[in-house]
């Protein structure tokens, strides 16, 4: 509110209340509210015969404090404002500013034609958040589908844990009773200035102003697969490959992989993790194509994806019908990897193809998050792929995994081992220098080890979206230490962690892509797979991600000593200068399609 929209009304966009507008305007918006948005209103009175209402978890509502019209007491009503209906909707426009009001002004505006006849004693906008954390033993359930299936019920009507409220009130009569029938403290209710939805922002969207939107994107084929009649199996098995999306096409890559494999006489068997897709994506329809056509297909579904327990659920009953193994994941372990694994018969041999990524298998989110890919056919890698699957789908204990790294098994053993390395680097050689992309920062043992490599002059630079726990840049303790985080029109996903070994050369350096951040959850509590990268090819690749991010002047923030985040100023110079990590990304890739 104090950004937002005072930066859109400069542009010419105005948000307005029901009573700034003219009186012309609101008949017009009257028709509207007849017309489009009073036949799905459903007013819920409350009294003896009819209980407080169940209000569904961030919903809006409308609470109006009405006179009874016989006993003369205060009675409530609450109106759900609709969420299927636009939110925003035109009013006027004179010659240089457009302006739109939301539909909870316009309901606000016309609630006498929701209540005839019965006098309005106050009102006010609110927003309750339940828990969504499933309850129960895990462990001590006997089927993980039906804990899962029994927690989606039960988290329907999870207790409210927040009330949120917008609009001034006359007195405190209407919000002690939503409060008192939320069963809230007071320490759980927040006066909000409004309450926006900005997933609900279509129609400013839609409005004629270019210059404050990003240019349109369409992810380019990467190099490697630009041949479409080429076989896949051969590019991969001539060299490692690795794409980078939204920036190279997802599905000319990952979805043409698995596309290839499932219609591949010579593949034998597809394995697959799925974390968050969609339901009828093309991945799950070449999975289903596959075990149709006699194909070995073992699909573990993570049924404790958050917020998308519903949608897997769903999802293995899809599988499960057409003959495909699925795995629904594993008591006290959340399957967070993503790999993918076919088996093909070659010549007078059997070939083992992997695809390990730091994202989903999921199209949409493919054009909205930046995430690696490494497509190889190394046996070193391969196998241990492999063994990793056995581990999620049968009893294997295996514990000497030598080139990946495996959650809850070795990872945070060996990242803890590849810092302290680069400590020794750095007594011996004079150069030590980690970097390191994830989400979030955590772990309070990695941290840790990152101070005391700081203290020993490693050179340490964090690019962290999230949260980050680590407090860069105090002396005698974090001085060496730089962390950042880029916020741009994609959202940084990829997980990437480098060390120099003592190398001045990145290409001599190791490096590892994957899915866990520096997180106690990810590493000790999920289960996760971080591949190396073995060629100067693919290497190169996640160091211009890194090395780029780290230039960024314009979309990146510095994490300092105090905790605040501090927006980095950079100033374009040169014609055709890039702004931000990801503009410059896009340029590179349109230029090495040409």
């Amino acid at each position: 509110n104090k950004l937002i929209y005072p930066s859109l009304k400069k542009e010419g966009i105005k948000l307005v209340k029901w009573e700034e507008v003219s009186a012309e305007s609101q008949k017009s918006l009257s028709e509207t509210f007849k017309n489009s948005i009073f036949p799905i209103l459903t007013p819920l009175a409350v009294d003896y015969g009819h209980p407080f209402p169940f209000i569904s978890n961030l919903s809006k509502s409308l609470g109006v404090c009405l006179l009874h019209p016989s006993s003369q007491e205060k009675v409530f009503s609450r109106v759900k404002i609709p969420t299927e209906i636009p939110q925003w909707y035109f009013v006027e426009f004179d010659g240089k500013t457009e302006t739109y009001m939301n539909v909870e002004e316009i309901v606000l505006g016309n609630l006498e034609m929701l209540f005839p006849g019965t006098k309005i004693l106050d009102k006010l906008i609110f927003r309750v958040t339940r828990n969504s954390d499933f309850g129960g033993d895990e462990d001590g359930a006997l089927d993980l589908k039906e804990h899962i299936e029994e927690g989606l019920r039960e988290q329907k009507f999870s207790p409210v844990i927040r009330l949120e409220y917008s609009g001034k009130t006359k007195d405190s009569w209407i919000l002690d009773y939503i409060t008192n029938e939320l069963e809230l403290d007071s320490e759980n209710v927040y006066e909000m200035h409004s309450l926006p939805n900005y997933t609900k922002f279509d129609e400013l969207i839609k409005t004629d102003k270019p210059h404050l939107k990003f240019r349109p994107w369409s992810p380019k084929t990467p190099r490697d697969f630009v041949d479409n009649k080429a076989n896949i199996f051969h590019k991969i098995k001539g060299k490692d490959i690795v794409v980078h999306h939204p920036y190279e096409s997802f599905s000319s890559s990952v979805e043409r992989f698995i596309e290839t494999a499932a219609n591949d006489p010579k593949v034998l068997a597809i394995k697959i993790t799925l974390y968050r897709t969609t339901l009828n994506s093309k991945i799950v329809e070449s999975l289903i194509f596959a075990a149709q056509n006699g194909k070995q297909v073992a699909c573990l579904v993570e049924l404790k994806a958050r917020f998308e327990e519903e949608q897997n659920m769903r999802l293995t009953e899809k599988l499960e019908k057409e003959g495909i193994h699925v795995i629904t994941g594993m008591v006290g372990l959340k399957t967070h990897s993503k790999m993918c694994l076919a088996v093909r018969k070659d010549h007078d041999k059997v070939t083992t193809y992997a695809h390990l990524g730091t994202g989903n298998y999921n199209p949409i989110t493919s054009k909205l998050y930046t995430d690696l890919g490494l497509f190889t056919c190394r046996e070193e890698i391969t196998r241990e792929v492999m063994e990793v699957f056995n581990f999620l789908t049968g009893f294997s204990q295996k514990k000497d995994y030598n080139t990946l790294l495996v959650a809850p098994i070795n990872i945070k053993k060996k990242f803890i081992e590849l810092i302290n390395n680069e400590i020794e680097a750095k007594k011996e050689s004079g150069h030590g220098h980690i970097v390191a992309k994830m989400n979030s920062l955590q772990d309070p043992d990695i941290i840790e080890a990152l101070y005391k490599a700081s203290q020993a002059g490693v050179k340490i630079e964090l690019i962290v979206r999230g949260f980050c726990c680590l407090k860069p840049g105090i002396e005698g303790l974090s001085e060496n230490i730089e962390v950042i985080s880029v916020i741009g029109r994609f959202l940084e996903h990829s997980r990437i962690y480098y060390f120099s070994g003592g190398k001045k050369n990145p290409m001599e350096g190791t490096i590892y892509i994957g899915s866990a951040d520096w997180m106690w959850r990810n590493l000790m509590g999920r289960v996760e797979v971080m591949t190396p990268l073995l060629s100067d090819e693919v290497k190169s690749v996640a160091w211009n991600t890194l090395r780029v991010n780290l230039e960024d002047q314009f979309s990146s923030w510095v994490l300092t000593r105090t905790g605040k985040y501090e927006k980095k100023q950079g100033k374009v110079s040169g014609k055709g200068k890039c702004r931000g990590t990801h503009e410059t990304l896009m340029r590179e890739i349109e230029k090495s399609a040409d």
